[in-house]
């Protein structure tokens, strides 16, 4: 009447030792960095969503821009292969967790042998036959120590950690064809600029050799316009090669030829272009970053490998067992009697490994180390595109505000000397140098409005912006803090 007792008792221990883990317990390391952004100009993001809530159609307002965006996201290759990474990593995770549950084959053999006679014990030759039908486990491993538990947890943090690398991959897409888009638009209207010169000087040379062929300017002033207009050709072909190249790399950012219907783009300087980013704690940067979740992640994975090797140290338990029918003959398989099983336990406990053990637990550890240490890098790295974007943002804006008003007095600079000039109170080489520090000064303001751009599409980015199509409803401010 104990033997039932006895089970429980088997059971209850069994399930306790089930339930053992050797992996360490986790604990996030404390990031490495300020708990705001506030020395960097960044005021608190209130009850806006957070810049990763804001969905790139409504940062970007050009709709030519959102299109090309969507194309991206449909056909890039780098986003695809980011995809069928997490396949495989899900495939991997699958694989390793199937450990953990006993696989039950279903078998079925004959065998028909012929003994010869001094082989046999009668003395004569004989020959046997020998059918079996079962279900058999093999070597199942009793997970007593969590070995198996552990690798199957390191495998679906890596799962986790691919999952967080195609955000990152995404968001990057998003960023890298902004740029590409804002640097095509930029060689659109260094182009347009150059061209407007180009018609400018040509007038003024012209006139020029109008006035040569008079007697009433000089063979040096007829040069120097001459080296006006060859200088304006070259700017307009460094501007056609510049929006050519900008264009071959949207192409393959979004995988396909450009479309014909795209929508009509928007000028650089239209405020409306890009929207403004509200900017929080670095807190909220560690949660929102895919690459920091993902380095995370590949911290996790390699934390739970410290407990299988730990458990490597421990005694390993694996079953062996079949079921069901054995006959000397076929027809015979499932006649009453034909009852056969097997059941093979086997443990093994190491004793000497030359340190084999030791050396994997060593191994694991160290890696842990360098997964930190990444990870502690990963976050340095997203708090220092932050701050280096914030510190550009107000300076980008006083460059632009001083190189406007450099373009507007070099304009009417330009309208000056052309008057003295005509009215031969100034050479023409005073003129030649106003027409240069127009062209300069116009080329600099536009260069700064690119740059301006490019650093907001940057900001947007590195807080983990670009992954929403569509803003998400802004949520209550969190309270944790930075450990």
């Amino acid at each position: 009447m104990k033997r039932p007792a006895y089970s429980l008792v088997a059971v209850a221990v069994a399930a306790l030792l089930g339930g053992c883990s050797m992996i360490p317990t986790y604990e996030r390391p404390a990031a490495p960095v300020e708990a705001d952004f506030s020395a960097h100009g960044a005021a608190p993001a209130g009850s806006q969503p957070a810049t990763a809530d804001i969905g790139w159609r409504q940062f970007f307002g050009d709709e030519r821009l959102q299109r090309l965006i969507a194309l991206s996201l449909e056909n890039n290759r780098d986003l695809r292969v980011a995809v069928l990474n997490i396949e495989a990593a899900r495939a991997q995770y699958g694989v390793t967790r199937a450990d953990q549950f006993p696989g039950v084959n279903a078998n079925a053999n004959g065998t028909r042998q012929r003994t010869p006679g001094d082989l046999s014990y009668s003395g004569r030759s004989t020959i046997g036959s020998q059918y079996q039908v079962n279900l058999g486990v093999t070597a199942f491993e009793l997970d007593l120590f969590g070995r198996v538990r552990s690798l199957s947890q390191a495998a679906l943090a890596q799962y986790l950690a691919s999952e967080e690398t195609r955000r990152s991959t995404q968001i990057s897409l998003v960023a890298q064809l902004a740029n590409a888009y804002l640097n095509e638009r930029s060689s659109d209207e260094l182009l347009a600029l150059a061209q407007r010169t180009l018609k400018t000087r040509q007038d003024s040379y012209n006139l020029i050799k109008l006035r040569y062929d008079a007697g009433a300017a000089s063979e040096l002033e007829l040069q120097q316009a001459e080296s006006l207009v060859q200088s304006a050709l070259s700017e307009q072909a460094i501007a056609e090669r510049n929006r050519a190249q900008a264009t071959n790399a949207i192409v393959l950012l979004i995988g396909q030829p450009l479309p014909a219907d795209l929508p009509a783009p928007r000028p650089l300087s239209e405020q409306a272009l890009l929207a403004d980013v509200p900017v929080g704690l670095s807190s909220d940067l560690i949660e929102r970053r895919p690459d920091i979740r993902s380095a995370e992640q590949q911290l996790r994975s390699a934390n739970a490998n410290i407990g299988a090797a730990r458990a490597a140290f421990f005694p390993r338990i694996s079953l062996t067992g079949a079921f069901g029918t054995a006959s000397s003959q076929l027809s015979g398989l499932f006649d009453s009697g034909s009852l056969a099983w097997s059941f093979a336990p086997q443990i093994s406990l190491p004793i000497f490994d030359g340190g084999r053990n030791r050396a994997n637990l060593d191994l694991a550890e160290a890696r842990k180390n360098i997964a930190v240490a990444q990870y502690e890098k990963t976050i340095q790295t997203a708090f220092r595109e932050v701050a280096d974007a914030l510190d550009a943002k107000g300076t980008f804006d006083r460059q632009i505000q001083s190189q406007q008003t450099l373009v507007d007095a070099s304009r009417r600079s330009l309208e000056l000397s052309d008057m003295r000039y005509r009215n031969g109170v100034d050479s023409y080489l005073q003129l030649l140098d106003a027409q240069r520090a127009l062209f300069t000064a116009e080329q600099s303001l536009l260069q700064a409005r690119t740059q301006r751009l490019n650093n907001l599409v940057g900001l947007y980015k590195s807080l983990g912006g670009g992954w929403e199509e569509n803003t998400v409803a802004a949520k209550a401010a969190p309270t944790s803090t930075v450990q």
